[in-house]
């Protein structure tokens, strides 16, 4: 979305291809999954955005093919296949969920990747909560068990959010586990910031494990090992996956038709400017590229955008280099509660990180309703105690499964 909005500066004619219609702001999903947004707050349509770029064609399908040496490529839609020649093409189709090696863990795990993924674990976690106001003690404690996978930001937030929701909304008791294979949680951060941000988990009711590792998941359960080699198992009716990514089908794709190498996670070797391989009119961003050790997030994604975008409008000549601005990381922990780190020497904590990250998340969302739909919830979530984003669920079309009928199946 950023190299498009930066074509359009220069007029140039481009077509946008996406297997979704919407445009999809990630670091809010967990907002979605519990409640405090609804999704359309985060994902407005595509189409809605450009309508006002005259160069801009909007197209919904899937690239199931890329011929590099002809400047053509295909994709699939409702209707149909399509081919489609390019002078330059910018790919940024992103990252999925990885499971190292376990795939079967998909299976039983709740990700949060997609509008989808927040929907479908919004509707598991207003199942356990309804079915456990009415049940006896035992089968309450298995129903609000759960267990988090990954303490980098989204699992954090998203242990942090499923605390504050049973104080604060549903008024029942949980259990919340965070489970990292690092020696400390937002790992990188580092530092004060990442004791400060175990210790406000931990004060929050979580309980946080780090160096340790899911070594299996069953129905109701998921053992650990940790580094002395000691094995458990925590009670978890929902377990929530956030360990780890790996390149989506097209980078797969990308590769084999322009011969690029990719790293272990499947992710794109690009050159320096961005291009793919030997091939000057192909880029690659964002998640499904590695370059420089740049982490993978958002600022990243959006700068490489517009910097192949300035290539391809020559407001920047071919082969420049690309270089990351590092305006720093920011992670929310609770309510009022958050991290953040400018540079390594300056770095803060607690409601006014909390607010400076509600400020700059609110900055980069797109569209005024949006903006103001999301403060508007944000008050509701935040300072009352609703979460507006529950208003939005479909029981008959979003009801979600026990983990044990998912484990069955």
């Amino acid at each position: 979305m950023a190299a498009a909005k930066q074509l359009s500066k220069s007029g140039v004619d481009y077509v946008l291809i996406s297997s979704t219609p919407e445009h999809l702001f990630q670091p809010l999903l967990y907002q979605v999954a519990t409640g405090v947004l609804g999704a359309e707050e985060i994902a407005p349509p595509i189409a809605t955005i450009l309508r006002k770029h005259r160069g801009a064609r909007v197209r919904l399908g899937t690239v199931v093919a890329v011929d590099a040496d002809r400047g053509e490529l295909t994709y699939e839609h409702a209707g149909g296949r399509e081919r489609i020649r390019y002078g330059s093409l910018i790919a940024a189709t992103g990252a999925s969920q990885s499971y190292f090696g376990r795939d079967d863990f998909a299976d039983k795990t709740f990700s949060l990747k997609t509008v989808e993924d927040a929907r479908t674990l919004r509707a598991q976690i207003q199942r356990v909560f309804a079915e456990a106001a009415g049940a006896d003690e035992q089968s309450k404690r298995r129903l609000l068990s759960f267990v988090v996978v990954g303490a980098g930001a989204t699992g954090v937030e998203v242990a942090g959010q499923l605390k504050e929701l049973s104080k604060r909304y549903y008024h029942q008791e949980v259990s919340v586990t965070l489970v990292e294979g690092a020696g400390t949680v937002l790992p990188p951060f580092g530092g004060g910031l990442s004791e400060y941000a175990k210790k406000s988990l931990t004060d929050g009711g979580v309980e946080v494990l780090v160096d340790t590792f899911v070594t299996d998941i069953d129905a109701g359960k998921v053992t650990v090992k940790d580094k002395a080699g000691v094995e458990r198992g925590i009670a978890a009716e929902t377990v929530v996956w956030s360990a780890g990514v790996q390149a989506g089908g097209f980078a797969k794709i990308l590769a084999e038709a322009t011969g690029c190498e990719t790293d272990r996670a499947g992710r794109l070797l690009i050159n320096p400017d961005l291009t793919v391989g030997g091939h000057a009119d192909i880029y690659a961003i964002g998640d499904m590229t590695s370059l420089n050790g740049y982490p993978g997030q958002s600022p990243v994604a959006m700068q490489e955008g517009r910097h192949a975008a300035d290539i391809v409008r020559r407001v920047k000549q071919p082969g420049t280099p690309f270089v990351y601005w590092d305006k720093g990381s920011m992670a929310v922990i609770s309510r009022f509660s958050a991290v953040a780190k400018l540079n390594e020497r300056i770095s803060f904590r607690g409601v006014l990180a909390w607010v400076a990250w509600l400020a700059v998340h609110l900055f980069y969302l797109v569209g005024f309703r949006n903006r103001f739909a999301a403060v508007a919830s944000w008050l509701v979530a935040f300072i009352g105690t609703g979460r507006p984003g529950f208003d939005e669920v479909d029981p008959a079309t979003e009801e979600s499964r026990p983990v044990a009928e998912r484990l069955a199946a």
